[in-house]
């Protein structure tokens, strides 16, 4: 489903260059649940960024589906990113003006899959809402939801558009151990029930162990 081959990935910095991912090699196959370990700085979430065609790499190829993604216009990029591939960052990102409901329906309102009417992408967000145990929070805003709560809401919003692939960005480093449980637990279920392909990239070794695989990543590289 997904392959990376020789990423590289270099900044200018003022006349060196920084060398951030150096030559790396990955392989994901439809429905895996795989978990990108290492320290702070190793180059984890780079990789994820360049997986997702968020960033290019100054060197490699990034195929989905048999496609180099960074062959692709920006609009088929924009296109795929929408309805290929979901995003759960630290931080959440969600629009604080708006409502739970109305966070989660943004992809949909984005994006040109076939849900049209109003009714259709209420429908649907609400569904996901359900699966994320939150529909006792549609009209809430996120300054009124705990952490956890938002990162549930973050992954509705990014799994809205059921994508076959989703990108995570040490989805529990701003979470308490409790919430982050049950953030991996959701992960893990959306993986098992929905065959979601799943990357988690984390720097915690007990979040990391419950991928089907794991790929250790140290100044660059692959382990």
């Amino acid at each position: 489903m997904l392959e990376a081959k020789n990423i590289r990935k270099g900044y200018k910095n003022g006349v060196k260059e920084l060398h951030v991912l150096k030559g790396i090699d990955i392989k994901v196959e439809e429905g895996e649940f795989i978990s990108v370990f290492g320290p702070s700085g190793a180059g984890k979430s780079t990789l994820l960024h360049i997986l997702g065609g968020l960033d290019r790499p100054t060197d490699g190829t990034v195929f989905l589906d048999g496609k180099d993604i960074y062959k692709l216009s920006e609009k088929e990029k924009a296109w795929t990113r929408n309805t290929k591939i979901g995003f759960v960052f630290q931080f959440y990102h969600l629009l604080p003006d708006f409502t739970v409901l109305e966070n989660v329906m943004m992809p949909l309102c984005i994006g040109k899959k076939g849900v049209g009417e109003e009714g259709q992408k209420k429908s649907r967000a609400k569904d996901i809402l359900d699966l994320v145990a939150l529909t006792d929070r549609l009209d809430h805003k996120p300054p009124q939801l705990s952490g956890g709560e938002k990162q549930r809401v973050a992954i509705a919003r990014a799994v809205v558009n059921r994508p076959r692939l989703l990108l995570c960005d040490e989805p529990t480093g701003n979470l308490d151990s409790e919430s982050g449980k049950q953030i991996i637990e959701l992960l893990d279920e959306l993986n098992k029930k929905n065959r979601t392909t799943v990357i988690v990239v984390t720097h915690e070794e007990k979040i990391a162990q419950r991928a089907d695989r794991v790929f250790r990543i140290k100044d660059g590289k692959i382990y």
